[in-house]
């Protein structure tokens, strides 16, 4: 994408394509060669094994961003690649920080 096609202010198009290009590296991470949505559909098929859980439950959000991490840690391992943003280890990371954040929202309530 080239800045001259569109018309706006200059920074708002710089920062529109930075975005672009994380979304991309992003998208590379969670989904590489497979579907461009796939992480989101992988998560939400776990997710309707649980008919009537409370999304609206913090602990519940911060197990399913933990789930978010675990899903691209198996598709990475699955597909032999690691991640160009975040690594498997760095996702295995976040969901060892996912899971204790959910433990104190649960010992919280």
């Amino acid at each position: 994408m080239r800045t001259r096609e569109f018309r706006g202010h200059p920074k708002y198009l710089k920062l529109t394509e930075d975005e672009l290009a994380l979304h991309s590296r992003k998208n590379w991470d969670y989904t590489k060669g497979g579907d461009t949505l796939g992480n989101f559909k992988r998560v939400a098929s776990i997710l309707s094994n649980y008919p009537g859980l409370d999304v609206s439950d913090p602990a519940v959000v911060s197990l399913v961003f933990m789930l978010k991490q675990l899903d691209a840690a198996f598709w990475m391992i699955c597909q032999g690649y690691d991640g160009k943003v975040e690594t498997i280890d760095k996702r295995l990371q976040d969901s060892h920080i996912y899971i204790k954040i959910a433990r104190i929202l649960r010992n919280e309530h």
